[in-house]
């Protein structure tokens, strides 16, 4: 990385988590090629169904903590 990448990085990681996220997206989003227009509406369309699941109840929504731990579980039992 140079110099000025990892200046740059410093004073990204002093951000608030909030803020570093939107900057990671943002960083992410400038390595991507034009968006396909039909994997852009497909996702559109997967979006409004999944959140129309949730709000119908039919969706079973799961806390983020019990994800993690789940995940972690996973790894640790394909790591180990």
């Amino acid at each position: 990385m140079t110099e000025k990448a990892d200046a740059l990085l410093r004073e990204a990681l002093a951000l608030a988590p909030e803020d570093r996220a939107e900057l990671a997206t943002s960083l992410i989003d400038s390595l991507d090629a034009a968006p396909d227009a039909e994997v852009e509406a497909a996702w559109q369309e997967e979006i409004a169904k999944r959140l129309d699941d949730v709000r119908a109840g039919r969706a079973k929504l799961v806390p983020w903590d019990e994800v993690r731990r789940t995940a972690r579980a996973i790894l640790n039992e394909k790591a180990g």
